[in-house]
């Protein structure tokens, strides 16, 4: 049986954690490096950490923040956030990352996404999609966290990237982002159809089962959630938490 990856993704602006819905209206919830010490003693996976801000500043996610975070984290770490060229990357690589996401630069940019991968592997190159529907129900890429939508359909795009040297795709719906209403499961499937890579869910995490319909209605390799971790009951309280492994790898463990 395979285990599938299941991790926090954290949202930062300057040295704060926060969480929003739908790609907005982000509001502070607490000390991230704090966060990250709750998740390591519930032995999480891995765990993402994302600049809200890094397209819109045109800067990179702090290089001395991201060694903050490597030195506390006992899990692998995917960094991302206005990530644009090579030696963005090579510097948050060299702070402790594991894996560097970009996101708006590989839409803008693509070659960016084969100049990575040649240069640290593929293994260590994460592409990010965030999609939006259209007013006619079509699944377009969306960029600058969410706030401008492309013509580039998603399944297109995540294949493109893979060509181009991608390691895995990070798949989140901007409708769903924050609802805890579940994962877009037919879009996910569509895109894991279609590529050979891993696949990652984001997006809409709100209960245990969300994580087995994704894994068995979609084939996703990977579930990643914000608000499902870091908050609790119908109020929304700040409460860091995290599934038992056996809880998730009962309804998520797959043949391979």
């Amino acid at each position: 049986m395979l285990s599938v990856r299941v991790f926090p993704t954290l949202l930062i602006k300057g040295r704060g954690l926060y969480k929003g819905a739908k790609f907005k209206d982000h509001k502070y919830v607490g000390d991230p490096i704090n966060a990250v010490r709750i998740f390591n003693d519930k032995e999480v996976d891995e765990i993402a950490v994302i600049d809200i801000e890094g397209s819109a500043k045109g800067q990179p996610i702090d290089v001395e923040f991201v060694r903050q975070f490597a030195a506390e984290a006992f899990m692998p770490l995917t960094v991302g956030g206005g990530v644009s060229t090579v030696e963005q990357a090579r510097s948050l690589l060299q702070a402790g990352a594991e894996k560097v996401l970009i996101n708006t630069a590989a839409v803008e940019r693509p070659a960016l996404i084969t100049e990575l991968a040649d240069t640290f592997g593929s293994s260590s190159v994460v592409v990010g999609i965030d999609y939006a529907k259209t007013f006619f129900g079509k699944n377009v890429v969306a960029i600058q966290c969410g706030r401008k939508n492309t013509r580039l359909d998603v399944v297109e795009w995540a294949r493109e990237a893979e060509r181009l040297g991608a390691g895995e795709v990070l798949i989140t719906s901007v409708e769903r982002d924050g609802d805890r209403n579940g994962y877009d499961v037919p879009l996910l499937k569509t895109v894991t159809a279609a590529l050979t890579i891993p696949v990652v869910a984001g997006g809409g995490l709100g209960a245990i089962e969300h994580m087995q319909e994704a894994v068995s209605g979609a084939g996703v390799s990977a579930l990643t959630g914000g608000s499902f971790f870091v908050f609790h009951g119908p109020r929304r309280a700040v409460l860091i938490s995290f599934p038992p492994r056996p809880m998730i790898d009962a309804l998520t463990s797959r043949s391979g």
